[in-house]
């Protein structure tokens, strides 16, 4: 269970990473930044995205993994945070299914 800072910390991350990917983003798709978590000792962290549309998704996490360094450099001078974690990029394959199944059920 996470602590009440690292609760704040993950909140932090996902608003602050949504920013950064809406700002470098281009027009081929749409990343929304979904979750993202933060390990105990807080070095580590996980950004999750899903795209729009769900063709470019490949090529939208391949961008986003290429703009870690930006991100941490973004969040250096944009967040208050004495030690900046090393980020990994994943796509929420939990809202990708979820889509799927409203979808689905929206054909039955």
């Amino acid at each position: 269970m996470a602590t009440p800072r690292q609760e704040k910390m993950r909140e932090f991350l996902r608003e602050i990473a949504a920013q950064f990917f809406q700002r470098e983003a281009g027009t081929r798709s749409l990343i929304t930044v979904t979750d993202a978590t933060i390990s105990p000792d807080f070095k580590r962290a996980t950004i999750y995205i899903t795209t729009i549309p769900t063709s470019e998704e490949e090529r939208a996490v391949d961008f986003a993994k290429r703009k870690r360094t930006e991100l941490r450099e973004y969040i250096a001078k944009n967040g208050k945070m004495r030690t900046l974690p090393v980020f990994e990029i994943k796509l929420d394959e939990g809202e990708r299914n979820r889509q799927k199944i409203d979808d689905l059920s929206k054909e039955g």
